[in-house]
C-alpha cells in the first residue's frame, strides 16, 4: 500500500489530500490568515509558515508522516517544460524561489512537496506533476502574428490532462492514440487539443473566449486606446479579474446567472449564451489543427455543471464530435494518480534542469 501526500497551494488556502494507493483517507482546504500571510514579503517566504499549518493539521488528524511514500505538489511557474512528474531537485527550488518571473502561490507546491519528504523515515519521493507551464506546442502554434511576440504555453494543463485521459479511458482507446479537444471553463477559460497523447495547441485564457472573470480575445482596434488611460497593473487587472461575464453582470456566479434567466433577465441570457458561442467558436478552431479528426469533445471546470451552457455548446460543435462534460476540477486526483504510476514504476519522473 502506497501513502500519498498531495498538495496543492492556493492563494489563500492550500488544499491537502491523504491517500493510501487510491483510497482518499482525508481531503482538506487548510485556510491562511490574509493578516498572517500579508507579514511575509515573498511567497517563497511563505514557506516555513505553510508547513507548519499543514503539519500540525495532518499530525491532529493522525497522518503518520514519517511513513509517506510520495508527497507531490501542485507545479509552479517553470520554464517550459514537457507533461509529466518531475522530481523535486535543487535547480527547481532555486528557479521558483530566485528567478521565475511569476510569483504564485503554486510555486510553494515543489517546496512543500520536499518540506514534507524530510519528514518520511521512508525513501519518500518529493515531485510535482503537469506544471501549468507544460509545454507540447506544434511548431506552427507558436507563431504568433507580430515578430518578437511568441506563443506561450502557460494554462490548466494539469486538469485538461486528467480529463483526457480519463476521456480517452471512457471511449475505450489508449491516449497515446486520441484525438480530443478539452475546454475547462473557469473564472479563465482555456481550451486544448490533444493529438495522440499531446497537448499540441491551446487556445489561452487571453486569447480565447472570455469567462466568469477574463476578457478572453478583444479586438485590439477597440482595445488599444483603453491602455493609454489606464496603468498596466489596472490593465492587467481589468482584463483578468474584473473582465468577462463579471463586467457585464456584476458577478462572477453562473449559479446566480442562471437564476436571473429563469426570471426573464435577457441581458444575462445573452451574455451567458454569448460565453457558450465563444466557447463553440474556440473549440470549432482547434478542430482545424486536428484537421477534423476528434474522437470526442469534452467539457469540464466549474462551468461544466451548468447544463444549459453545455446544450448551448453542444448545439453548434456536435456535427464535429459528440460532446461529454465532466465538471469541476479534478486536480488532487491528477496529482495522486500521476505519483501512483511514477511509484508503481508505470512512468518514469524526469530530472528538472
Amino acid at each position: 500500500m502506497k501513502k500519498v501526500l498531495v498538495i496543492n497551494p492556493g492563494s489563500t488556502s492550500t488544499k491537502v489530500a491523504y491517500y493510501e494507493d487510491k483510497q482518499e483517507i482525508l481531503n482538506k482546504n487548510v485556510f491562511h490568515e490574509t493578516s498572517e500571510l500579508s507579514k511575509f514579503k515573498t511567497i517563497a517566504d511563505q514557506y516555513d509558515y505553510r508547513l507548519e499549518l499543514i503539519k500540525f493539521f495532518l499530525e491532529e488528524e493522525g497522518i503518520d508522516l514519517t511513513q509517506l511514500d510520495a508527497a507531490v505538489g501542485r507545479g509552479g511557474s517553470l520554464p517550459p517544460v514537457d507533461a509529466g512528474a518531475y522530481l523535486v531537485n535543487d535547480d527547481m527550488i532555486d528557479w521558483l524561489v530566485n528567478k521565475t518571473k511569476v510569483h504564485h502561490a503554486s510555486n510553494l507546491g515543489a517546496l512543500l512537496a520536499n518540506g514534507f519528504k524530510e519528514q518520511s523515515k521512508k525513501n519518500c519521493l518529493a515531485m510535482i506533476y503537469d506544471p501549468i507551464t507544460v509545454d507540447q506546442y506544434h511548431e506552427l502554434a507558436r507563431i504568433s502574428g507580430l515578430k518578437g511576440v511568441k506563443r506561450i504555453s502557460i494554462g490548466h494543463a494539469l486538469n485538461m490532462r486528467a480529463i483526457a485521459l480519463k476521456t480517452a479511458e471512457n471511449i475505450g482507446k489508449p491516449y497515446s492514440e486520441t484525438n480530443l479537444i478539452v475546454a475547462h471553463l473557469g473564472s479563465g477559460s482555456t481550451i486544448s487539443a490533444h493529438h495522440k497523447g499531446q497537448m499540441i495547441d491551446y487556445s489561452l485564457d487571453d486569447e480565447g473566449p472570455f469567462s466568469v472573470e477574463r476578457t478572453g480575445s478583444l479586438s485590439l482596434k477597440e482595445f488599444i486606446p483603453f491602455c493609454y488611460k489606464m496603468t498596466q497593473e489596472e490593465i492587467i487587472a481589468w482584463t483578468r479579474k474584473e473582465g468577462g461575464m463579471i463586467s457585464y453582470l456584476g458577478t462572477n456566479s453562473g449559479i446566480e446567472v442562471e437564476e436571473r434567466i429563469l426570471k426573464g433577465d435577457d441581458e444575462a441570457r445573452l451574455i451567458f449564451e454569448a460565453m457558450a458561442y465563444q466557447v463553440a467558436k474556440g473549440i470549432g478552431e482547434l478542430a482545424t489543427v486536428l484537421k477534423g479528426e476528434v474522437d470526442q469533445i469534452v467539457i469540464t471546470g466549474g462551468l461544466a455543471y451548468s447544463e444549459r451552457l453545455i446544450n448551448w455548446i453542444d448545439e453548434r460543435v456536435n456535427f464535429i464530435a459528440p460532446v461529454s462534460s465532466i465538471p469541476g476540477e479534478f486536480e488532487m486526483e491528477a496529482l495522486r494518480n500521476g505519483a501512483l504510476r511514477v511509484l508503481s514504476g508505470d512512468e518514469v519522473a524526469k530530472e528538472f534542469r
